[in-house]
């Protein structure tokens, strides 16, 4: 393998360090701004950049995952903190930083009953959405930033209302550095993608800000920034305070899972990695350790943030904990200086990296492919944005869900008939009148059988009998799609069995699998149906069928390796 082909080459670890720094340059400003959701101290956004990122690096699996400061949870706590201590005090730090500890014990649990299995539950489809929702949500909640406009809602359908509301008020000068700003990023990306045009952004503009006193031209900045290293130690919490913490941790807990699972999930299916999502929780508990030991608030899997990284060329955690130590450096000898980066700018970088999380392209290739799955992919969007990242989230597996149960509540459903031209069985849709020879019907149900879908089982066979050409003498079931069925399926499953009896016709059983096979020998199907008319092949199946028919002129049918039988 070639250093460049070499993820972990020098080259590699060359440009992930670059990565770190023009990550650095960008989301050290905006977990500041997080602070302001959280109703914390400015330094102890720097602080959830500081040990949580080298935790999550050491524990998780994901090469691409940024864990800290995130508004999604911020708001969560600091909505039911703020009711039992004042913001930003000792006591309200107190609680904060508990209940990022309650996290991470709630996460360990998580990761040893293995919930990482929720991610499966995540399509593309569903993380197309979701990450389409979060970009129009952060470029709602950036735009008052951006055009030097102040709203005071949460909801961003409500903020974009205030938002234009606002607009003839907006500040020109400021609306100026946001549009350079997103111009000369956007330009950036397309033409040197790879040079850290953030970082020159941060840098050239707190240099002008400096240079000609922006905040005393109506141009607001991040303002004061404390120094200095964290102090660790166990917050001072009572035990019913810690009692009263449970549900929001657990609240704080259900997001994080759902919304760190989704970005990992989204970004390693975009590099072809794998992704260990219970892994992925243990680095989550400790990152919240991390940060609950050093006075901070509950961290989580940025999407933004990680956007932020790979679009800075980032493709391992080293890059991340460049970011740290980069945040260390801050932390001790460059507060100074942060303090006169224009908000403006700020939002027009994150607005940037916004904008690239809503993947048009993916979206039109969803809907020319399946236009119900866009739907669900819009559906998880307009989730998002409209009610929130967890219930968008939650939303989205239900939905999925939902869909695959019709398909498996509704499954096509087959007659294998004889070619004319080909000499083959062939499937079609199955229909009043369809039958694969005289006498013959060879029917393929092409779902599990389940208490949902047992009685259209039934009555699909009973149709395709009622209305044969010629009377039926045996049915052969095509069973390679069926590898379960449940006690109810069972019940029915041995009724149809009793009425076709009844009425002379002989069922068989082709293409059995092992899995198959145990069910119907645990639900007593077996000895209602005749062990002799069950087997592991469709073609001995009809070979059967062919002998109880007494056609002894056509000979039976035999399977071809591409799943079509020639007669």
């Amino acid at each position: 393998m070639s250093e460049q082909q070499n993820p972990t080459g020098p080259r590699r670890g060359w440009t992930d360090i670059v990565a770190g720094l023009s990550l650095a340059s960008v989301n050290i400003p905006q977990v500041l701004g997080y602070t302001r959701i959280a109703a914390m101290p400015a330094v102890t956004g720097l602080y959830t950049v500081l040990l949580p990122l080298v935790a999550f690096a050491a524990f998780g699996s994901s090469r691409h995952l940024v864990v800290a400061a995130d508004s999604a949870t911020a708001a969560i706590f600091s909505s039911a903190i703020g009711k039992m201590a004042p913001p930003e005090s000792a006591h309200y730090i107190a609680l904060v930083s508990m209940t990022a500890l309650l996290c991470a014990a709630l996460l360990l649990v998580a990761r040893v009953f293995r919930l990482g299995f929720l991610a499966d539950f995540l399509s593309r489809t569903v993380l197309t959405g979701f990450l389409a929702g979060v970009g129009v949500q952060v470029c709602i909640a950036m735009l008052h930033d951006m055009l030097g406009v102040s709203v005071s809602a949460h909801n961003p359908l409500v903020q974009a209302y205030e938002t234009f509301r606002q607009i003839p008020h907006a500040s020109l000068m400021v609306a100026g550095l946001s549009a350079v700003t997103v111009g000369i990023l956007m330009t950036g990306q397309r033409l040197a993608p790879h040079l850290p045009a953030g970082l020159c952004v941060v840098i050239g503009s707190i240099a002008l800000s400096m240079g000609l006193n922006l905040s005393h031209h109506g141009v607001p900045t991040l303002g004061h920034v404390a120094g200095g290293l964290p102090h660790f130690g166990l917050p001072d919490v009572s035990w019913n305070e810690l009692l009263a913490l449970l549900p929001v941790a657990a609240s704080c807990v259900f997001v994080i899972i759902a919304q760190s699972a989704a970005t990992s999930r989204v970004f390693g299916e975009r590099f072809h990695e794998t992704v260990d999502e219970d892994r992925d929780l243990l680095g989550l508990s400790a990152a919240n350790v991390a940060a609950g030991l050093s006075g901070t608030f509950t961290v989580n899997g940025s999407p933004t943030q990680t956007a932020m990284a790979v679009r800075s060329g980032a493709r391992t955690q080293l890059a991340q904990v460049t970011f740290a130590c980069v945040t260390l450096m801050v932390l001790l000898f460059l507060t100074r200086p942060l303090e006169a980066l224009p908000r403006c700018v700020l939002a027009g970088i994150v607005f940037t990296v916004a904008v690239g999380m809503i993947d048009l392209k993916s979206l039109r290739a969803i809907r020319q492919e399946s236009p119900g799955e866009f739907w669900l992919a819009i559906t998880t969007a307009a989730v998002v944005v409209g009610v929130g990242v967890e219930e968008g989230i939650f939303l989205a597996i239900a939905l999925s869900l939902f869909r695959h149960v019709r398909h498996s509540y509704e499954p096509h459903t087959m007659v294998l008939q004889q070619s004319p031209t080909a000499g083959v069985l062939e499937a079609l849709p199955a229909k009043d009148g369809l039958e694969s020879a005289p006498g013959l019907i060879v029917f393929r149900f092409c779902a599990d059988l389940f208490y949902a879908n047992s009685t259209r089982f039934r009555q699909d066979l009973l149709d395709l009998v009622e209305h044969a050409p010629h009377p039926v003498r045996c049915v052969v079931l095509d069973a390679s799609p069926v590898t379960d069925i449940d006690y109810s399926a069972a019940a029915d499953l041995r009724d149809l069995i009793a009425q076709l009896h009844q009425r002379g016709i002989a069922l068989l059983f082709g293409r059995v699998s092992v899995y198959l096979r145990a069910d119907m020998n645990r639900h007593h199907i077996t000895p209602a149906l005749g062990d002799g008319n069950i087997y592991a092949e469709l073609h001995t199946a009809l070979k059967a069928a062919h002998q109880i028919l007494g056609d002894t002129t056509v000979p039976p049918p035999t399977v071809r390796p591409s799943g079509r039988t020639r007669i």
